[in-house]
């Protein structure tokens, strides 16, 4: 396990000792302590939320659109995030999915590349040439 993770919920357990937390507190606050003792190590302080057109923080599940996604570290747009891109802000794609919310096994890139990566692998159908090759 990360130490990182270790360092965290050591500190979340004391915290709960203390005084009644929610599960969604709970969790909350170890992603926080993550990237906030990860910053501490590495000398680099969190990014400042990526905003919309109004000034407003814009929410992670906003940033995946239709031909685009948002990176929510550097603001930019892109149709992947990649792993390369991730190192540049002392992330893997693991930690960044943890950092913003996203599920586990989501991928990061925009809806459209993902339909089409989706109905390339049913074109394909894999699964029935392994059940011949049997």
């Amino acid at each position: 396990m990360d130490d990182y993770l270790k360092e965290a919920l050591e500190i979340v357990r004391a915290q709960a000792k203390v005084r009644i937390m929610t599960a969604q507190e709970i969790v909350t606050m170890v992603q926080n302590l993550v990237v906030g003792l990860k910053a501490v190590v590495q000398g680099f302080t969190p990014s400042a939320p990526v905003e919309d057109a109004s000034g407003r923080p814009l929410e992670a599940k906003k940033a995946i659109r239709e031909k685009s996604i948002l990176c929510m570290e550097s603001g930019k747009s892109m149709k992947v995030i990649t792993k390369r891109h991730l190192a540049k802000f002392g992330l893997t794609p693991d930690e960044y999915r943890a950092k913003w919310g996203y599920p586990k096994d989501m991928p990061l890139v925009c809806k459209e590349l993902q339909r089409a990566r989706r109905k390339k692998m049913q074109d394909m159908r894999l699964w029935e040439r392994r059940k011949k090759a049997s």
